[in-house]
C-alpha cells in the first residue's frame, strides 16, 4: 500500500515533466498553462499576460484550483492552493525560456508580462488502477473493482 509521501512524488516527478496543468479560481473556470518550477521548490509558476482574467483576478492572493492530468493518463489530481501575482525580476530571469520568449514581443520588459505563483495546499491524487490484470478480474467476475482502486487514490499535503 503506498503512502502519502509516494503520492506525492508522483504527482511531482510527472508535473514536472508534463509541465502542463489547468488553473483557474472560484470566479474563473480553470485554464490550461505551461508550469515552470524553480529548482526543487514547491512551488508553480505560469507567465500569462497582465491583461487576463486570471492575472487580474489573482492581483491579491485567492484562492485557486489546480486541475492536473499526466499525458499517459496514470496520474490525475486536483490540488487546492492559493494564487498570486510575483513578479520578482530575480525569479522571472531564471524561469525565463525561449517557449516564454515566443509569447512575449518586449521579452522580459514586454509591459503585458505577468508572472503567476501558485502555492499547492491539499490534493487528491489517483493513479489509474487498470490493469490487464484487473480487466481480467472483472471479465471473470472475480474481485471487487472498489477494493482493488482503494489503494490509488490519496488526499495528501502538497506545501
Amino acid at each position: 500500500m503506498p503512502n502519502d509521501q509516494e503520492f506525492a512524488d508522483e504527482f511531482w516527478d510527472s508535473i514536472r515533466s508534463d509541465m502542463t496543468a489547468m488553473i483557474g479560481t472560484r470566479k474563473l473556470h480553470p485554464k490550461p498553462m505551461t508550469a515552470q518550477f524553480d529548482g526543487d521548490r514547491r512551488t508553480i509558476y505560469f507567465f500569462t499576460a497582465s491583461d487576463t482574467e486570471l492575472a487580474s483576478g489573482a492581483a491579491a492572493p485567492t484562492d485557486a484550483t489546480l486541475v492536473y492530468a499526466s499525458k499517459g493518463h496514470d496520474l490525475f489530481a486536483t490540488v487546492q492552493g492559493t494564487l498570486q501575482v510575483d513578479n520578482d525580476r530575480v525569479l522571472i530571469d531564471r524561469l525565463w525560456n525561449r517557449f516564454v520568449a515566443a509569447w512575449f514581443e518586449g521579452g522580459k520588459d514586454d509591459p503585458k508580462l505577468c508572472l503567476l505563483r501558485f502555492d499547492p495546499g491539499q490534493a487528491e491524487i489517483w493513479k489509474d488502477a487498470s490493469s490487464i490484470v484487473a480487466g481480467a478480474k472483472m471479465f471473470l467476475g472475480l474481485g471487487d473493482p472498489k477494493e482493488d482502486y482503494k489503494d490509488s487514490v490519496a488526499t495528501v499535503s502538497l506545501s
